[in-house]
């Protein structure tokens, strides 16, 4: 994973308009790990392989970025994205880290199930 590339990620998005594409989203604010601190609120969402298809995409921010996707009917958003892989052209693969390297959010869409 790199830094987040806006113009590159950029140009991924609009390379998967108007596809039928599977979807992996995840958000956690450490609900795997909500037993070593209990003053942690546990908080996650998790959905995989779902598919979607979407006709307008952007990423927007100064860092860490968000990322929104319009559906034929609603909307996909997604906040505090710091990385993606540059290396994979198949998939757009985004996540977000925080200041200890931990995963935080992940984002991403591919046109095979993961």
């Amino acid at each position: 994973m790199h830094p987040i590339d806006t113009a590159d990620v950029q140009r991924r998005i609009d390379a998967l308009v108007g596809q039928d594409l599977y979807v992996h989203m995840e958000m956690t604010t450490g609900a795997y790990t909500a037993h070593h601190d209990t003053t942690k609120h546990p908080a996650a969402n998790f959905i995989t392989n779902a598919v979607v298809r979407y006709e307008l995409g952007s990423i927007s921010g100064a860092g860490p970025y968000r990322v929104g996707l319009k559906l034929e009917k609603g909307w996909i958003y997604t906040e505090g994205l710091t990385h993606y892989d540059a290396a994979e052209e198949e998939r757009l693969l985004m996540s977000g880290h925080d200041s200890s390297g931990k995963l935080v959010v992940s984002l991403q869409f591919s046109r095979e199930p993961f």
